[in-house]
């Protein structure tokens, strides 16, 4: 019996090239969150010294660095999240799971929304520096230095992950959505051939026991028995 809809179990090129960009934007993901709690101790040593020049106090100069540590843990966890569900996400595509493509497309979307969303931030922050509208004029003082306490490295890294994040999402919908990956992901599974057992082999016959004889085998050499026991 032929199953002309059934597609091959080869997994299609445009899969396997979706797996592995889920995959890599996983391993960077883990990497940002990684290089942002390293980091945060050479930017709180840099930040306090620039501060020291200014006209805040220690107590305003405390805020701002339990700030930069909350800002720095959430988005620590915030790429730890993302960058184990992208590594979910690839396990799912690889076995064939169509729920893992639906659940893809829909975190493609968000990333999207929030690559473009990290991406602005960035910016923001590089051409006008938090606090700079505030009254306070220490406070803005203490916001304009804190985008140099991070390391000349930092905002270009999450100006280009937020990119790759961007055009990564962009490609890994495209790709699922193309015909040989939704005909593989629909796929039937492959018909079972019957199981044949051998033949069990024939029981052994048991003929019934003869019944046993009357008189009791004698010892050679001793006299017959008589026919009937004596009265």
């Amino acid at each position: 019996m032929s199953y002309p809809d059934r597609a091959p179990a080869r997994r299609p090129a445009v899969v396997t090239v979706a797996v592995a960009l889920l995959a890599l934007m996983a391993v960077a993901a883990l990497a940002y969150a990684a290089a942002g709690v390293a980091t945060r101790g050479g930017t709180v040593d840099r930040f306090r010294a620039d501060a020291a020049e200014t006209s805040a106090g220690p107590d305003q100069i405390d805020r701002v660095v339990g700030l930069l540590g909350v800002s720095t843990v959430l988005t620590a966890v915030v790429s730890l999240l993302a960058g184990l569900l992208l590594a979910g996400l690839a396990v799912g595509l690889r076995a064939g799971r169509d729920g893992a493509r639906t659940a893809t497309w829909v975190v493609a979307g968000l990333g999207l929304v929030s690559g473009c969303c990290g991406l602005a931030l960035l910016i923001g922050q590089r051409a006008t520096p938090l606090g700079s509208g505030e009254d306070d004029r220490a406070t803005a003082e203490l916001f304009g230095l804190l985008a140099d306490a991070y390391p000349s490295w930092w905002i270009p890294l999450g100006a280009g992950l937020s990119v790759g994040q961007v055009l990564g999402y962009l490609v890994v919908a495209v790709l699922l959505a193309l015909p040989a990956a939704g005909a593989w992901f629909r796929r039937r599974p492959a018909p079972t051939a019957p199981q044949h057992h051998p033949a069990s082999p024939p029981s052994p016959q048991h003929h019934p026991a003869s019944p046993p004889s009357p008189h009791p085998q004698q010892p050679p050499g001793a006299p017959p028995a008589p026919p009937y026991p004596p009265r």
